[in-house]
C-alpha cells in the first residue's frame, strides 16, 4: 500500500523532471522534487503501463452493456411516473369537473339547454334525475 500511495503522489512530479529520495534525522523516508539533506538520492520512475487483456476487456464490455441497460431501465420508469402523475393529475380535473356540474344542478330547480336557434329546451324531471345518477356513477366510478 505504501507503495502505491508513494506512487500516486509521484505521479505529478513525473511531469516536471527529476524525483529525490532522502531519509531525515528521524529515520523517515521522503520523496519530492528538490533534494533536501546531503543523502538525497535521484529516484527513476518507470511509469506502469496496465494493458488489458481480453477477459478483462469482455468483462468491461458487459459491464457497460449492463449500465446501458440499467440506465434504459431507469428512463423507462421515469417515463411511466410521469405519464402516471400525468393521467392522476388529469383525474383531479375531471373528477373536479363532475363535482362542479353535479353542484350546479340541486334538487327543485329547472334547467334548459340552448337549440342551435337559441331557443331553449327544459329538461323533464326523468332527464334531470337521469342526468344527476349519471354524475354521480361517473364520481363514485372514477373519483374517490
Amino acid at each position: 500500500m505504501t507503495r502505491a500511495l508513494v506512487g500516486l503522489l509521484l505521479l505529478p512530479c513525473l511531469a516536471f523532471g527529476q524525483v529525490y529520495r532522502w531519509v531525515d534525522e528521524n529515520g523517515q523516508v521522503h520523496f519530492g522534487q528538490q533534494p533536501q539533506g546531503s543523502n538525497a538520492q535521484t529516484v527513476e520512475v518507470n511509469p506502469q503501463v496496465i494493458e488489458r487483456d481480453a477477459a478483462t476487456q469482455e468483462r468491461q464490455e458487459r459491464q457497460e452493456r449492463a449500465e446501458r441497460y440499467f440506465q434504459a431501465r431507469r428512463d423507462e420508469q421515469a417515463q411511466a411516473a410521469q405519464a402516471r402523475r400525468e393521467q392522476q393529475a388529469q383525474l383531479v380535473k375531471e373528477c373536479a369537473q363532475l363535482r362542479a356540474q353535479l353542484a350546479s344542478m340541486p334538487e327543485g330547480r329547472r334547467y334548459f339547454h340552448q337549440g342551435a336557434n337559441g331557443e331553449r329546451h327544459y329538461y323533464s324531471d326523468q332527464q334531470l334525475d337521469a342526468a344527476r345518477r349519471q354524475l354521480r356513477d361517473q364520481l363514485s366510478g372514477r373519483c374517490h
